[in-house]
């Protein structure tokens, strides 16, 4: 009605209708139609001026039908006559509900539209102000990508033989309308980070802010003020240089660019097509983005298609690809274990035995793993399919000491402490050499306390005796025996295999005599 007015203003102002017309940016004959009742009651051009306020009135006379929708509308006067049904289904009801009962049930056959224009009418007290929608401004070139990712439907997989669901992810660019649709089986942590790339390396550069879908694989806590992302999509938002603002949950209106494109993509892309696999899949729909829904007129754009657009403005406003491909790297928080090992993927690594019990950061590429305390990196691994990677000095030395000190150490560690010791250490590994493993080990850990010489001769004498095991030297070393050759070597040999200590060796020795006379 304020554009009527002003088009009447104008005209009795003496202005040409033509000018008028242009002025106020309709169309000439809506001008004469609007104009046509004043000319007809006598009034013209350079006449008595008229305030607003007079003019409005007079509108309301001749065009009752702009501030009263019952004037304009051919259905009101079907939905009157469920006037009393509609108020009292109203109270328990949602409008769409009573619309779909009336249409249903009493043969109403009125748009859902026109039945909510009319109840808002008649009964302005259901109206909900939260569901209003305010047109958004205009987003400039290169700064907004929207980003959703929706159900498409199931496939039969023609190798297996299974019904898989499909998902699809879409980008749409805020200013051009030009989007990017990549079908997926999954959208885990690499899947959607992957997506993203994609979706850049077609557009041939990145927006300076993503509006992103709260899935967990990309926003692991959604907030309002300060979202917490997932940290492989962080580094590939550093990367590239572009804001992640995520949507707030369950407002599908934070985006509706890509919101609106669901369906259609839904609907245009992937009903009633046939797919050979993933790859068919991804490919089509790369083709379909670009000479299906890129070149169609779009109502937004005043029929301009989005290649158009893109291409003309936004391409060049967006950031370029950076010059070092993005290695992609997923992101985990495994629990070490008792025996110092975290599970990345489907291998184990070792991580120092101080972070036991710890939850750490795990970051995986596919080149190496690297473990995390908060920000401080802790141990890095080369990356493995399965099994494990070890680093023995993630164990405490007392922990460790049986599986650094293999047979083959023991041998040559023996052998520096004398001749004697070599071979009492040669001759325990000969067979089952890890079932007397400990015994060498222990053998060759008396050279800490005694000197190499004294721990050869006590070899020596064990051997004499017949008993070169680690107490019969550790009691021989203890007792200080070591230098007494006064038995012969025969006598010797025939000794009990069981010295242990100081007190057993001369009892030994003495069983021997008696055995001898």
């Amino acid at each position: 009605m304020i554009d009527v007015v002003e088009i009447l203003q104008h005209w009795h102002a003496g202005r040409p209708k033509s000018v008028v017309a242009s002025s106020v940016g309709v169309d000439p004959k809506t001008v004469r139609k609007y104009i046509a009742p004043a000319e007809a009651a006598g009034m013209a051009p350079g006449g008595p001026p008229l305030g607003r306020a007079e003019w409005a009135e007079l509108v309301r006379g001749w065009f009752p039908e702009l501030v009263d929708a019952r004037a304009r509308s051919l259905t009101f006067p079907a939905i009157e006559a469920h006037r009393a049904a509609i108020g009292e289904m109203l109270k328990t009801n949602t409008v769409a509900t009573v619309h779909q009962r009336l249409r249903d049930e009493s043969g109403l056959a009125v748009s859902a539209t026109s039945f909510r224009r009319y109840v808002w009418a008649e009964f302005p007290e259901t109206a909900d102000p939260g569901k209003v929608t305010v047109l958004r401004p205009e987003v400039p070139a290169g700064e907004e990508g929207q980003v959703d990712y929706g159900f498409l439907g199931s496939w039969a997989d023609p190798v297996t033989g299974k019904a898989r669901r499909i998902w699809a992810f879409v980008m749409v660019l805020a200013c051009s309308r030009h989007m990017f649709v990549r079908p997926v089986v999954r959208m885990d942590q690499a899947g959607w980070v992957v997506a993203h790339l994609e979706a850049f390396a077609f557009f041939g550069g990145v927006p300076r802010r993503l509006v992103s879908d709260n899935l967990k694989t990309g926003v692991i806590k959604p907030d309002l003020y300060d979202p917490r992302l997932n940290r492989a999509y962080a580094e590939m938002a550093e990367h590239y240089g572009v804001l992640i603002d995520p949507a707030r949950a369950l407002k599908p209106k934070d985006k509706p660019r890509v919101e609106r494109q669901m369906p259609y993509v839904r609907d245009s892309m992937w009903r009633g097509r046939t797919w050979t696999g993933i790859g068919d899949m991804q490919s089509g729909a790369i083709r379909w983005c670009s000479e299906v829904a890129g070149i169609r007129s779009h109502r937004s754009l005043e029929g301009a298609s989005p290649v158009s657009v893109f291409e003309a403005v936004e391409a060049p406003a967006l950031i370029g690809l950076p010059a070092c491909r993005f290695e992609l790297a997923t992101w985990s928080a495994p629990k070490v274990g008792p025996d110092c090992y975290v599970k990345v993927g489907r291998a184990l690594y070792s991580v120092p035995w101080r972070h036991i019990g710890s939850r750490v950061d795990a970051r995986e590429t596919d080149r190496v793993v690297e473990v995390f305390v908060g920000t401080t990196l802790i141990k890095t691994h080369p990356r493995i399919e399965r099994g494990r990677q070890t680093d023995w000095d993630d164990y405490p030395p007392e922990k460790i000491a049986f599986f650094m000190r293999t047979p083959t150490w023991c041998r040559k560690k023996a052998a520096e402490l004398g001749t004697h010791v070599g071979a009492v250490v040669a001759d325990l590994l000969v067979d089952g050499a890890l079932h007397h493993l400990r015994a060498a080990q222990g053998i060759i850990g008396l050279a800490d306390r005694h000197s190499a010489e004294r721990l050869d001769q006590a070899c020596a004498r064990a051997v004499e005796v017949g008993d070169p095991t680690y107490r019969t030297i550790k009691g021989i070393l203890a007792a200080g025996t070591e230098v007494d050759r006064a038995q012969p070597a025969d006598a010797a040999s025939s000794a009990p295999a069981h010295l242990h200590g100081p007190l057993s060796l001369f009892d030994g020795l003495a069983r021997h005599e008696e055995v001898a006379g």
